[in-house]
């Protein structure tokens, strides 16, 4: 089976975890999958992964992701490690935004393709309009591994941070590395 390209994916239709998947396995990067239920926050993230928890064994860089809208109509997603407190009049500054605030959950799944929880830079797959600017801090990518939901929230997947700069580019998103 030929993996999907960004123009075989119907623009009305999400991509799946499936063409994710495929979609890294046709650009050579490894990556690992982890089942869990369905993780909502970075809380419940974060207890799965506790010493008697699900995903006590998972590796690599736990990451967050804002899905963010400025007054004049800008997109992010900005993504970084989970625990890293983000000021977001530093952020704002920094990205030349105008007055930030979340994206609300329609224009993700616009966007984006994705449910809210199930927040992404894979979801850069589905991401065509190239309105979302990606977003990545330079903290996070100095980690050998990160761990991203691969389009859902009752999964994990982990890759090399080099690869996802190579998934994103493949993706037609060239990204913005920031150091906040």
């Amino acid at each position: 089976m030929v993996p999907p390209t960004m123009t075989d994916i119907d623009q009305n239709s999400a991509a799946t975890e499936e063409d994710l998947l495929a979609r890294l396995d046709a650009l050579g990067i490894e990556h690992t999958t982890y089942r869990h239920p369905p993780l909502f926050t970075v809380g419940e993230s974060q207890a799965a992964r506790d010493a008697h928890g699900i995903l006590a064994d998972m590796p690599g860089g736990h990451c967050k992701n804002l899905f963010l809208k400025d007054k004049k109509g800008a997109f992010w997603l900005f993504v970084t490690l989970e625990e890293k407190r983000i000021d977001m009049n530093v952020l704002q500054k920094t990205l030349g935004a105008a007055r930030l605030s979340f994206g609300k959950a329609d224009l993700m799944v616009e966007y984006l393709g994705i449910e809210p929880g199930s927040v992404t830079p894979f979801a850069a797959i589905n991401e065509t309009s190239h309105i979302v600017q990606f977003v990545l801090d330079e903290e996070m990518l100095a980690q050998e591994t990160l761990n991203y939901h691969p389009l859902h929230n009752a999964a994990t997947t982990t890759i090399k941070s080099a690869d996802l700069l190579r998934f994103l580019e493949d993706c037609g998103h060239q990204a913005r590395i920031v150091a906040i």
